[in-house]
């Protein structure tokens, strides 16, 4: 679209049928980004351009440019049950994600294969792979069977995180990534995390992929409070060793919240929470965690506080932008559902900032923090393992393609060739994580001194 402004994406793929619709977006022909469950039917489409130009920057590191796509269900009956709801979305997801490999060229060796039937007015472009993203996280292998029964020739590279792909979960990889950029941080401080007790407050629960592997990562880790969608958790004085055993046994259940919690393990004037309370009747040990006073306290106001806590490290692992800048209205932050408990950049009082999950503050917050003496990176950067274990892993796949189309190797020879490959996977990705961070606090030290250069490679970007 001529007039859009920059940067304008490459190509836009819109599906529209009476019962789903979708659009995708990517920046080049080599474009990597998820597919989510979106759940803004009227502006789903700004809200797919505002995450792939998110998804551009977070890609630089890794590869060339960023893609993103989401679809909306319009026939999910209303009030209907959990089940119900799953269902009519992974019908409209096979929809979607059939209709875009409709418009999308094949390839046959080394010859590309329009698809039938389309009337073509471009290049060939034959490379079109997708991810999980919010609400189909467990997509993949659907996206993937979709590929191999259309004969695709990506296979099952197609939608990376599949069960023949790499699980990030099991391999804690996003978090892990992060917790090098949190090391740093501390290290920097002339602070081992690793070896001395620290304090922290997160969002998240033990459930989750990135706060649940993050607060497993330190024997030293003493989590005074978190909250997620549904709990809100407190422990005022934990001890490391016996919370970090018990959040293991979270961690290690099918599901679990912060009420599955043993509140014997709990420190006095510490609980759990849940959300849907008016009132949060906290003990004055908690109280005196918070900083908070002797006043009447809503969930709104505790998460606020939880946020605002003095403690060494705020770990976000969770859905939500939870921090923005005093110049910033709550509508620029772009998430309603989190209004009530935004805070500032400035009203952070932790010494680090490791943003494990997307978003979960806007760049502006983040600098109104930094300038007040906080360390933080980006989300691009503290959690980019997670996207680089995807991209090595649909490269893997391709490379291993051709002897697998042609029946040189086995798929499970292959399956099992990847798994073994499982260890050092990771470690290219965290090899990454520890130069990126060491990159950006060279560029921090040498100060000033580099600001034309900064100006000229900014310039030279736009």
């Amino acid at each position: 679209v001529d007039a859009l402004p920059e940067p304008k994406p490459y190509r836009e793929i819109f599906v529209y049928s009476p019962r789903v619709e979708g659009l995708h977006l990517r920046f080049g022909p080599i474009a990597r980004g998820g597919l989510r469950w979106s759940d803004r039917p009227e502006d789903f489409r700004t809200e797919v351009l505002g995450l792939v130009k998110a998804q551009q920057v977070k890609n630089a590191i890794i590869v060339p440019v960023g893609a993103k796509g989401a679809f909306v269900p319009k026939q999910t009956p209303p009030g209907a049950d959990r089940e119900t709801v799953m269902r009519e979305g992974t019908i409209c997801y096979k929809i979607f994600v059939s209709t875009l490999l409709d418009v999308t060229d094949n390839l046959e060796l080394d010859q590309v294969i329009p698809p039938p039937d389309v009337v073509r007015r471009d290049g060939d472009d034959p490379y079109l792979v997708v991810a999980a993203d919010k609400g189909t996280a467990s997509f993949s292998d659907t996206a993937n069977s979709i590929a191999i029964d259309r004969d695709f020739w990506l296979g099952d590279a197609f939608a990376s995180g599949g069960s023949a792909g790499y699980d990030h979960k099991k391999m804690g990889i996003t978090a892990r990534g992060g917790w090098e950029a949190v090391k740093r941080h501390f290290r920097e401080l002339d602070r081992d995390i690793q070896k001395t007790p620290f304090t922290a407050v997160g969002v998240g629960d033990m459930s989750g992929d990135v706060f649940g592997n993050a607060m497993l990562l330190s024997p030293q880790t003493r989590l005074i409070a978190a909250f997620d969608h549904r709990d809100i958790f407190i422990d005022p004085d934990p001890n490391p060793e016996t919370s970090l055993a018990e959040r293991a046994r979270l961690f290690q259940l099918p599901r679990s919240s912060w009420q599955d919690y043993n509140a014997e393990l709990i420190s006095k004037g510490g609980g759990i929470y849940p959300r849907t309370q008016k009132v949060v009747p906290l003990f004055a040990e908690a109280r005196k965690a918070l900083g908070l006073g002797n006043e009447q306290l809503s969930p709104s106001d505790v998460i606020r506080a939880i946020l605002k806590a003095e403690v060494d490290l705020v770990w976000f692992g969770g859905i939500g932008t939870y921090v923005k800048a005093a110049t910033e209205t709550d509508a620029q932050a772009g998430d309603k559902a989190n209004d009530t408990t935004r805070i500032n950049g400035a009203d952070i009082r932790a010494l680090v900032v490791g943003e494990g999950a997307n978003l979960a503050m806007t760049q502006l917050g983040r600098i109104e923090y930094a300038k007040k003496g906080g360390r933080l990176n980006t989300d691009a950067i503290d959690n980019s393992a997670g996207v680089n274990s995807s991209d090595l892993e649909v490269n893997i796949k391709i490379a291993l393609g051709s002897l697998t189309r042609t029946g040189q190797l086995t798929t499970q020879t292959r399956n099992e060739f990847l798994a073994s490959m499982t260890a050092e996977v990771a470690e290219l990705c965290l090899r990454n994580n520890y130069l990126q961070t060491l990159a950006l606090s060279v560029e921090e030290y040498r100060g000033l001194s580099a600001f034309p250069e900064h100006q000229s490679l900014i310039e030279a970007l736009e």
